[in-house]
């Protein structure tokens, strides 16, 4: 991208001018990237890189639109290295075994090439495992490009010969300076303060996405001095009703459904989910906060809840959209009129906090390990009390505390659902800890 507005157009070749706004302001240089500074800055993995002249096999991660592909182009043309470019989605083994042969071609006038391959995920492992030799020969630096977590997408044995660099969604102020860019290479009319903010939030971190609806936006206001909201909504219409994830209207729409399921609202809650669905939210998303919401409002009130909405989560995959949501819906409704208990979310954020606070100590003999005759020697396990054998399986008066730690109580039951009756399990089970203490 230019260091100043402007700049590019002034120099663009007719074809160049007609290729879509994103390409135009590709960067051409390191200097030129916006945003990726825990990469690119100084002292940065990829920066040190650059600089040190070590070219190195890597996986690029992040969301679309984060410039995995442009990273890519920049570290072959910093190093004069052949560029070639292979798509999972639509490439296979015929398409590698054409770069590797590109690639030898080349490393005879002692040229190096760098093959980055987008979607690389999408490979099975048999393509993967095509790369390996080449990698592992120096043939080229293998360079990958991934949405999804490579842990789980990308064979260990590609994984282990490559850095993972983890690229982060555009925050808010690069893509607004990025639009300055932008407004320079198209001559096109200023922002209102409003409308930048929003096409930010619906660009959602997406550089490409931004770019080619600042574009449509552009073409569409004529004369027009600015770009306000209303234009902004005339152009993409349906699609701006549709919140963005890390936007406040989203989180504040969670937080609503949330709100009313804990209030035992089942109406307002239903209206909270399908405005959720209604703006685009991933239902999986909407999934994993149901889920939620079954451990820290309803708890051991109602254990039933947790299982339901795993069993809508799993039909829901089972059917997709819309079938599926049906069954999310139900789960949203059963959250909302179950008994709510918020005792073991506040009872683990109660021990979280002590034990924060509180210092490493030993673990009591008898509670030790012993599997083996040495342990056992030094006396780990020895005088430990196993329930099963105990009236009423329970050990009375046996402790589970560390010998320094006076027992805490984090877990209060409240009286509903079925914690009522666990309420009574607990205090029958402490009165016969205290009456095992008087008698010792």
């Amino acid at each position: 991208m230019p260091s100043q507005p402007g700049l590019l157009d002034s120099a663009l070749s007719p074809q160049v001018s007609q290729a879509p706004l994103a390409e135009r302001l590709r960067p051409k240089t390191l200097d030129e990237v916006i945003g990726q500074q825990h990469l690119l800055g100084a002292g940065k993995p990829l920066r040190v890189a650059f600089d040190s002249g070590r070219l190195h096999s890597m996986i690029l991660w992040g969301p679309p639109g984060t410039g995995k592909t442009t990273l890519a182009r920049l570290m072959a043309d910093a190093f004069d290295a052949q560029f070639i470019a292979i798509s999972a989605v639509l490439g296979g083994v015929k398409d590698i075994r054409e770069a590797v042969e590109r690639a030898q071609s080349v490393l005879s006038q002692g040229r190096r090439t760098v093959l980055f391959v987008d979607e690389v995920h999408r490979f099975n492992k048999s393509q993967q495992d095509a790369f390996l030799p080449h990698v592992e020969s120096g043939l080229f630096t293998f360079i990958g490009a991934t949405t999804e977590n490579p842990s789980f997408e990308v064979n260990s044995a590609l994984l282990s010969r490559a850095t993972v660099h983890v690229l982060k969604s555009m925050a808010a102020a690069d893509q607004a300076e990025l639009l300055v860019r932008a407004r320079g290479v198209l001559h096109a009319p200023a922002l209102t303060d409003a409308a930048r903010d929003r096409l930010i939030a619906y660009a959602d971190g997406d550089a490409r996405r931004l770019l080619n609806t600042y574009e449509n936006l552009a073409g569409m206001a004529g004369a027009a001095s600015t770009i306000d909201e209303p234009l902004l909504e005339q152009s993409l219409g349906e699609q701006l009703r549709r919140y963005d994830k890390g936007g406040d209207q989203f989180y504040d729409t969670i937080s609503a459904l949330q709100k009313a399921v804990r209030g035992s609202d089942p109406d307002a809650a239903l209206y909270w989910f399908v405005r959720m669905l209604d703006g685009g939210v991933d239902p999986r998303y909407a999934v994993r906060r149901l889920v939620r919401m079954a451990s820290e409002d309803i708890g051991l009130a109602d254990p039933r809840a947790l299982r339901l909405t795993l069993d809508a989560a799993e039909t829901y995959e089972r059917l997709g959209t819309p079938e599926g949501e049906l069954a999310l819906a139900q789960a949203v409704v059963y959250l909302a009129v179950a008994p709510k208990s918020n005792a073991v979310y506040a009872a683990y954020n109660a021990a979280r906090a002590f034990v924060r606070q509180d210092g490493t100590r030993a673990v009591p003999m008898h509670l030790r390990n012993a599997p083996t005759a040495l342990m056992k020697g030094l006396g780990h396990g020895q005088g430990y009390r196993y329930a099963h054998d105990e009236a009423g399986g329970f050990a009375a008066g046996e402790r589970y505390w560390p010998d320094d730690v006076a027992p805490q109580t984090f877990y209060k039951p409240v009286d509903r659902g079925l914690e009522i009756r666990i309420g009574e399990k607990l205090q029958s089970l402490r009165e016969r800890n205290d009456d095992a203490e008087r008698k010792r």
